[in-house]
């Protein structure tokens, strides 16, 4: 596996750590940004001759991950005048120490699967499968809804990095339906967050337990 797609994969499984270690919003949208333009350039090291295909979905995931959604998403900080985390429902230091806990155990667990020979020693199943429990974590252990969707953008991040294993064999189709999904969840969730921040004058889902028929 080419060492340069390792070197970017492991700088993505760092941001997974920045991200559940930060308090503050901007941090957390930029690491995902950061993150999403790291994952467009890896299928162009993956591939030993350039496919205007490939490069064109790696220009899409470029650009929708790390300029596109992370606008979006600073634009509805900025509305709901929020900057920082303050309360969440899981520590950012417990919220650490499982993401590290969990690359660990995700590097140890890729080394005994049964992987192609090409993919043997890649970081990519560690970084898919670190990148899944980071948007896990982020999901259920955040309480404001932009933090939440931040962790939804890193889980199919994982999912993205899974499907680059098979990257010569599936469709690009596929990965540009993955990006496509991505985008029209992200505009949904923009408007259920839109909506809380109508009705509640706040982004904490934990005023949606008020809520009664």
């Amino acid at each position: 596996m080419n060492i340069s797609v390792n070197l970017l994969v492991g700088f993505a499984m760092g941001l997974n750590l920045i991200a559940l270690g930060s308090n503050r919003l901007p941090s957390l949208i930029r690491a995902m940004s950061v993150q999403g333009v790291l994952l467009g350039i890896i299928p162009l090291l993956m591939e030993k001759e350039l496919d205007w295909r490939v490069a064109l979905v790696a220009l899409a995931t470029a650009i929708g991950k790390g300029v596109v959604i992370p606008g979006l998403l600073r634009r509805a900080m900025r509305a709901a005048s929020i900057e920082r985390e303050v309360d969440p429902f899981i520590g950012f230091v417990p919220s650490l120490l499982l993401g590290a806990a969990g690359t660990v155990a995700a590097v140890a667990l890729a080394q005994g699967l049964p992987l192609l020979p090409e993919h043997a020693g890649s970081l990519l199943v560690p970084g898919a499968l670190a990148s899944v429990l980071t948007g896990f974590i982020l999901l259920v252990g955040r309480s404001k809804a932009i933090s939440q969707v931040c962790g939804y953008l890193i889980l199919e991040n994982g999912i993205y990095l899974f499907g680059l294993l098979l990257i010569k064999t599936t469709p690009l189709l596929v990965e540009a339906g993955v990006l496509l999904d991505v985008t029209v969840g992200v505009f949904v969730i923009g408007i259920i967050v839109d909506h809380i921040q109508r009705a509640f004058d706040s982004l904490d889902t934990r005023k949606l337990t008020a809520l009664r028929e």
